[in-house]
């Protein structure tokens, strides 16, 4: 079939990223002799860069990986949680009862740098220096600006003229709009880095010591004092219309360290896929595909009004069940096994019709009953509140960003090196639009914190110490047993809807991985949103156009409430693949111009 461009083959390594500059910082790393954990940081460190409006510095990062010579496949979790003195009644005595999407009340401990420093420290083989100085010199000598950035900051301009000063000082240069594609320098941002790596390399000519040194500079060290001091001195305005103070500390920083977990998976065909756990929304890929797994979806064209609703179907029960079950393990008890087993599955596919369900329908795990019903008042409410209004702040579709500046979205990394090393890596947060930038440091923290309910006794309400559950959820998968594929992408609520498309069309059509990114997307917003202010739309379905008049009607005549999206609008994807006679291959989305994949 046409595709827009050609899928990537190689031998020595591919990356694939959602900005061109990334993809080429990533793989200049495999050049230098690093391996795919190297260029999978360096990547993400100039997407800090590059692309300030989808994920920063201090923003978290979840990432699934297969090590070669341990043979073993793991999570890295740098999922912050939440701070010490972010309790609901303390939220509650500020008359705030919906956490907003930005400003400091919405900040929990910024997880991506002690995620890379980790696994750098751990997997990696280059300098630390190497791995940093592409992302130091796009801020000091400036980069590309995207149109998008452009377009983002001069929605906020008022904002940042008027209440966000600090972020105005570094977005607004002699106070104007920088144009898409002029060059754009963030100069105290590079100082950052620059600092971080002179104390690290005063720590000793050692790399693991200097990774660790690093590593403390930012949660023991200036980074944090800096955090600290931001969060008690400044009242910031936020979506509730008032200004508040941060609850982020020194101390809570200092007590947080990354760590490492063994992923979620389940078989599915010839398949074993793996995802994070239910601290994020990864089982839901791994719940829709037992559902899916007794329908013949090879039979259907991967385009086609049944192959959309049937998934669409599948994908409504189980982010249902997120919303019902899914929260933090360490402080919820979560009924994984149950949810990703065959009987469940089975319970749950005979749920689906001919017809769009309108319903959010969690499934029923005895035990679990009192905590179903508190879901299902928390469902009611985002229906209501689905049916008044759409949000202003968190993770979008393509084609809601670009009608909203004050949204943020994701990025995306997949590496696989000559040696059989393969990373998926979908970094966010600390967004340029999500609270106002830290002079000192040169950018701003994260909003995660809006993924926490206000209502006891739901798996994901706000307790101190607790991971919000995040959106991100790359994605590692095998076939007869040997590592094959890892993938991703930005998009909230969506990213597994998207992925699953792609995956589906690789498993049952056989497609290459350009082709079953460039054919038609879709998803739903059934479910409540994880984003302020919480919405949900019963029944909703966004189709890009290029799937069809006929298709569309035939959807329609399912009773799917749909929403038409433009063509090549929906969906941010990125994909890598190590074949079975060891050929390398990886595929970017052509969606927004910017994502690329290079390899050789």
């Amino acid at each position: 079939m046409f595709t827009t461009r050609p899928e990537i083959l190689g031998t020595f390594g591919v990356v694939t990223s959602t900005h061109w500059l990334a993809s080429a910082s990533g793989m200049a790393m495999l050049e230098k002799g690093g391996n795919a954990f190297d260029a999978c940081a360096a990547a993400a460190f100039v997407l800090q860069v590059v692309e300030p409006h989808l994920c920063g510095p201090a923003g978290d990062m979840p990432a699934i990986f297969h090590a070669a010579k341990t043979g073993r496949t793991e999570v890295l979790c740098a999922q912050g949680p939440a701070p010490q003195a972010a309790t609901i009644a303390a939220y509650k005595a500020l008359g705030i009862d919906v956490i907003p999407g930005d400003g400091l009340l919405s900040t929990v401990i910024p997880g991506a740098f002690g995620g890379w420093m980790t696994l750098l420290r751990d997997h990696g083989l280059l300098p630390l220096r190497e791995v940093l100085e592409p992302a130091i010199g796009y801020y000091e000598n400036g980069h590309p600006l995207l149109p998008r950035v452009s377009d983002t900051i001069a929605g906020l301009t008022a904002l940042f003229s008027g209440e966000w000063r600090s972020s105005g000082d570094v977005y607004l240069p002699g106070g104007a709009v920088p144009a898409g594609r002029s060059l754009f320098r963030n100069v105290a941002a590079a100082e950052t880095y620059k600092r971080i790596l002179r104390e690290a390399e005063a720590a000793g000519p050692d790399r693991q010591t200097q990774i660790q040194a690093a590593q403390d500079a930012w949660y023991k060290g200036f980074v944090a004092e800096a955090i600290d001091a931001f969060c008690r001195g400044t009242e910031a305005m936020d979506s509730t219309g008032r200004r508040h103070r941060g609850l982020l500390t020194a101390d809570d920083m200092a007590g947080w360290t990354p760590h490492y977990e063994t992923p979620a998976s389940v078989r599915y065909r010839d398949w074993e896929v793996f995802k994070i756990g239910p601290w994020g929304q990864g089982p839901v890929f791994l719940q829709t595909l037992k559902i899916l797994e007794g329908i013949d979806l090879g039979t259907m064209g991967p385009a086609s009004p049944e192959f959309t609703h049937y998934v669409t179907e599948a994908m409504k029960l189980a982010f249902a069940d997120r919303e019902a079950y899914y929260g933090d393990p360490d402080f919820v008890d979560v009924p994984l096994e149950t949810l990703l087993s065959d009987a469940y599955g089975a319970t749950r596919r005979a749920q689906i019709g001919e017809m769009a369900s309108l319903e959010i329908r969690p499934g029923l795990v005895p035990g679990f009953e009192a905590q179903v019903e508190r879901a299902r008042a928390a469902f009611r409410i985002a229906g209501e509140n689905g049916a008044t209004g759409g949000a202003t702040v968190g993770e979008p579709t393509l084609a809601a960003m670009v009608a909203s500046s004050r949204r943020g979205d994701t990025v995306h990394i997949d590496v696989i090196d000559r040696w059989g090393n393969m990373i998926a890596a979908t970094p966010s947060g600390g967004w340029l639009q999500s609270s106002p930038v830290i002079p000192e440091l040169g950018f701003p923290l994260n909003s995660r914190a809006q993924a926490f309910f206000l209502d006891e006794g739901l798996p994901s309400s706000l307790a101190p110490g607790k991971r919000p559950r995040t959106t991100l959820t790359p994605t590692l998968a095998f076939e007869d047993g040997a590592p094959r594929l890892a993938f991703g992408t930005p998009g909230g609520d969506q990213q597994e809807q998207w992925q699953l498309g792609m995956f589906l069309r690789r498993v049952h059509h056989g497609l290459n991985l350009q082709e079953a990114i460039d054919l038609p997307l879709f998803h739903t917003q059934h479910f409540p949103s994880t984003f302020y202010p919480r919405e949900a739309r019963p029944g909703h379905l966004t189709v890009e156009e290029s799937i069809g008049a006929a298709a569309m009607a035939e959807l329609a005549r399912r009773g799917h409430r749909l929403e038409k999206a433009p063509a090549w609008t929906v969906g941010r994807l990125t994909a890598a693949e190590k074949s079975a006679d060891g050929l390398l291959r990886a595929a970017a989305t052509p969606r927004l111009m910017q994502a690329y994949a290079c390899g050789r």
